[in-house]
C-alpha cells in the first residue's frame, strides 16, 4: 500500500517536471511519507523513475486492451482512440519521456521497447488483411508505424491541432497503407 502511494507521487511529480528537477524529498513529502521509507523500496532515484515509467506503461497498455472478439478494425480504432486520449491526459510526462533520449539509459528504453513490442503483437494479431502472413516486412511496417503514431502524438503535444480524432483517423489510414504495401494485400473489411 505505502509503495504504491509512493509509486503514485513518483508519477505525479514526473509528469509535471523533468527527472532532474524531482528530488527524493519531493516524492516523500507528496506521499506523506519519510524518506527513509521511500529508499526502502526504491534503493536510487533512477529505481523510482524506471517504476514510475512502468506503471505509465502499463497503464497506457491496460487502456489499450480491447475485449477479445473484438473485430481486427474496431480494436484498432479503440485502441488509437485510447492512446491518443491517454497521451492527452498524460502530455507533460509522454512528451518528456519520448523527448529525453529514451535510447540513453538502457533501463528506461527497455521499458519503452516492451510497451512498443507489446502494441505491435496486438497489432500483427489479427491483421485486417486479406491472406497476410506475418514477415519481415510486415513486422517492419507496424513498428515503422508506431514511430509515426509517437511523433504525431508529440506534435499534437505542441500544437493541439489537429484534433484527436483526425489524429486518430490518420494513424488508422496510414497503418492501413503501410500494411497493404508491406504485405502486398488489399484491405479487407473487419
Amino acid at each position: 500500500m505505502r509503495r504504491e502511494q509512493l509509486l503514485a507521487a513518483a508519477f505525479e511529480l514526473f509528469a509535471h517536471r523533468s527527472y532532474d528537477e524531482v528530488g527524493i524529498e519531493d516524492v516523500a513529502r507528496a506521499a506523506g511519507a519519510s524518506k527513509g521509507l521511500l529508499y526502502h523500496y526504491f534503493p536510487t532515484k533512477k529505481d523510482l523513475y524506471r517504476a514510475a515509467v512502468q506503471r505509465g506503461a502499463d497503464l497506457l497498455l491496460e487502456r489499450t486492451t480491447t475485449p477479445p472478439g473484438t473485430p481486427p478494425m474496431e480494436r484498432l480504432e479503440q485502441g488509437l482512440r485510447a492512446y491518443f486520449a491517454y497521451v492527452e491526459e498524460h502530455a507533460d510526462a509522454y512528451g518528456a519521456l519520448m523527448r529525453s533520449g529514451v535510447g540513453v539509459d538502457p533501463e528506461i528504453a527497455a521499458v519503452v521497447e516492451a510497451t512498443r513490442d507489446a502494441i505491435a503483437l496486438r497489432l500483427l494479431e489479427g491483421l485486417p488483411l486479406a491472406g497476410v502472413a506475418e514477415g519481415p516486412a510486415v513486422r517492419a511496417a507496424v513498428r515503422g508505424w508506431i514511430g509515426f503514431v509517437e511523433a504525431i502524438a508529440l506534435r499534437w503535444i505542441a500544437d493541439r491541432q489537429p484534433d484527436l480524432e483526425a489524429l486518430r483517423h490518420l494513424a488508422a489510414t496510414v497503418l492501413l497503407a503501410a500494411l497493404t504495401s508491406a504485405a502486398g494485400a488489399t484491405p479487407r473489411d473487419g
